[in-house]
């Protein structure tokens, strides 16, 4: 290559790509002040507020539910009703289907749950529904077997006011009596206990199924008994001390008429 071409200046060119300049440094050391993300405005050592803060912290206390009448309607109050295993709602179940022990109120003392009163009556109401139309199905296929059969709708609704209504409004009105004659009591534990006292129920409704009637009848009267029985011997841990003997026998009676109520309206 002819060295004439090597020594031109290209600095002018377009396209050409400056060359980079060495700048030599100053002896002066610019340090940036460290930036502070703690307080804005800085104090500098007085009280000027709390200005811009940084976040608080994970492990800050959180706000607990208003002990006031208003905590009523405010879901936090009762969340701490829900904090329940698994392992913990099948024993109470379990213990709902042996009345004889009468240790549940001693199981529930120190956490009452609320979820056992949510599902075991929302489950029971389906099944209700669903076994009792099934039940009429069956039973009027075997008296007449050309006979036309449709799905009553109504059983869902009936399913829900009673039982509903039954697990909510029995325990309150117990418990509005207990206060009244000035025995200790605790509504929340009212709720637990009825709650789980229709477990035996939704065992039932399988058996219900059978198109016997005596067998049915058999069948309804003993959970009946069972479930009013598991209600009446804890309830008793309440009224000890108290001659409140005919709160026992109300229990025990309006667990038996819904028992009755059941098969007469579900599995006729």
């Amino acid at each position: 290559m002819d060295e004439t071409y090597i020594n031109l200046p290209t600095s002018h060119l377009l396209g050409s790509v400056p060359a980079v300049i060495n700048e030599e440094k100053d002896g002066t050391d610019h340090k940036t002040p460290e930036a502070s993300m703690q307080t804005f405005p800085p104090t500098n050592g007085r009280d000027r507020g709390r200005g811009y803060q940084t976040l608080e912290s994970p492990n800050d206390p959180q706000p607990q539910p208003s002990s006031n009448w208003k905590g009523m309607f405010s879901v936090s109050s009762y969340t701490q009703y829900f904090n329940v295993d698994t392992d913990t709602v099948m024993n109470r179940l379990i213990s709902s289907l042996y009345p004889i022990g009468g240790d549940f109120s001693s199981k529930i003392d120190a956490n009452p749950d609320l979820y056992g009163l949510v599902w075991v009556t929302t489950t029971l109401v389906f099944v209700l529904a669903a076994f009792g139309n099934c039940a009429t199905f069956l039973m009027q296929k075997q008296s007449d077997h050309g006979a036309a059969w449709s799905f009553d709708v109504s059983y869902v609704n009936v399913a829900a006011g009673s039982v509903y209504g039954y697990a909510i409004v029995v325990p309150t009105a117990f418990y509005f009596s207990l206060q009244y004659l000035g025995s200790n009591s605790n509504l929340i534990r009212f709720w637990c206990l009825w709650g789980y006292s229709l477990f035996i129920f939704i065992l039932a409704s399988f058996l219900l199924l059978i198109p016997v009637e005596i067998l049915r009848w058999f069948i309804i009267l003993l959970s009946g008994a069972a479930s009013a029985s598991f209600v009446t011997l804890n309830l008793r841990s309440y009224i000890d001390g108290n001659d409140l003997s005919v709160l026992i026998v109300a229990a025990f009676f309006l667990q038996m008429a819904l028992a009755i109520f059941i098969k007469v309206w579900f599995f006729p």
